[in-house]
This record gives structure tokens, C-alpha cells and sequence, in this order.
């Protein structure tokens, strides 16, 4: 596998190798609540002077922490968490794509809640299509939107091979849909299909599930 360094990369194991030692991590947790000496954070570890140097060290290495002088003891000092040093360690904008398409099975229910998710989410353009579209939205679906402000009661369901551009990214956002399409590149969120059980809580798990995945893919993703 071909990994480009890039200096962001590098920043990012980096840090991820800083954070791998329970130690290290614990102190970042408890920086993240507020700066502390090290007289302070030994008595909250319960370890030895010298080991944690070695651990706020590593850490100021890493771009995790950062040290200060006391203004009223100036032989005392503080860390604190270094500014943005939480950024980055989960992956940034670093793919690109021109249109985002959904696909389920019958284009009826959750590829339709991800495309109008996706259009609160982001700008990159979105929409969806069915492997063996269905005739109409499921209730269920234009019920749950709606509960959320959002309206698919005038959308129709569309087969793949008309709605697909090559620019496309393609979210497959049930099992049999990407089982159907061996080979295709994209993404596949496993999401349970709400009309097996076509009860409100199957939807509303449905809804819940595709918007977590959808606010985690947004701020990873530029207009390409």
C-alpha cells in the first residue's frame, strides 16, 4: 500500500503515537479540563518524577501539550493542551468528490433520508437511486423526515443506470444493494432496512444511524 507523508500525515501518527500509552492518554484527558503543574498530575498518576518527564516530553513533542511559566512562582509551571492539538487526529478533508450518490435496494426509505441529510450536512451535491426502485417513498420514511423538518413526500424513486455519473461517489447504504454491486468503489454503510419490521422505532433507528454516518462523512469530504 502507497501511503503519502505528507506533514500533516506525519502530525497525525504523530500524535496517535503519543496517545497510544495509557499514561500519555490520561494526562491529555485530564488537560482537556483545565492546565495543571506537574507536582499535580504526579500526584494524580501516582508515578515516578523522572517517568513523567519522559511522558509531557514525548507529549510536547507531539504538539499535545504545552508548557508555561507560573506568573506568581516563576519556578513553577503549567501544562496545558497545545492549541488545536485535537485536530487532526481524526482523517480531514482529504477526499474530494464531485456529487455523492445513495443507493439502496428500492430507492424507498434510506437512501432517500441520506441524500436530504446530506444536503443539511454539506454543499457537495447529492442524490439517490435504487437497484430495483420501489413505485413510491415508504410512508415510514416520509414520516420520520418530516418529524425532522425534512420533506420527501413529492420525491420518486429512480433506478441506478439512469441517476449515475462517473463523477459520482457512491454510498451504498444497504447490504443487498452493495452485495448486488461487487467491484463498484465507494463507501457501504450497513444500515438495517427500516421495512423489515415498517414500525416507527425501525425508522427512527434508521434516521438516527444515517445521520451519525452522515455528520461524520461531511467534514471529511471537499468538492472535487
Amino acid at each position: 500500500m502507497n501511503i503519502e507523508l505528507t506533514d500533516a500525515f506525519r502530525a497525525r501518527v504523530a500524535k496517535h503515537a503519543a496517545l497510544a500509552d495509557p499514561a500519555r492518554l490520561r494526562i491529555v484527558d485530564l488537560l482537556t479540563l483545565g492546565d495543571l503543574s506537574p507536582t499535580e498530575l504526579q500526584s494524580e498518576l501516582g508515578m515516578p518524577s523522572n517517568l513523567l518527564s519522559h511522558h509531557l516530553r514525548t507529549l510536547e513533542d507531539a504538539g499535545l501539550a504545552a508548557r508555561h511559566r507560573s506568573e506568581a512562582d516563576k519556578r513553577r509551571s503549567y501544562f496545558q493542551l497545545a492549541p488545536g492539538a485535537l485536530d487532526g487526529l481524526a482523517p480531514g478533508r482529504e477526499h474530494g468528490a464531485g456529487r455523492l450518490l445513495f443507493v439502496c435496494t428500492r430507492n424507498s426509505a434510506r437512501s432517500q433520508l441520506a441524500t436530504a441529510l446530506w444536503q443539511q450536512a454539506s454543499d457537495i451535491p447529492a442524490a439517490s437511486a435504487g437497484t430495483h426502485p420501489a413505485e413510491r417513498i415508504a410512508q415510514g420514511a416520509i414520516d420520520v423526515a418530516r418529524r425532522y423538518g425534512l420533506d420527501l413526500a413529492g420525491l420518486t424513486p429512480h433506478p441506478l443506470e439512469e441517476v449515475a455519473r462517473e463523477e459520482d461517489l457512491i454510498v451504498t447504504v444497504c447490504d443487498n444493494a452493495h452485495e448486488e454491486l461487487p467491484g463498484l468503489r465507494g463507501i457501504h454503510w450497513s444500515i438495517p432496512d427500516p421495512l423489515r419490521l415498517n414500525t416507527r422505532e425501525a425508522f427512527e433507528n434508521a434516521f438516527t444511524e444515517i445521520n451519525r454516518r452522515i455528520n461524520d462523512l461531511a467534514p471529511r469530504l471537499h468538492a472535487a
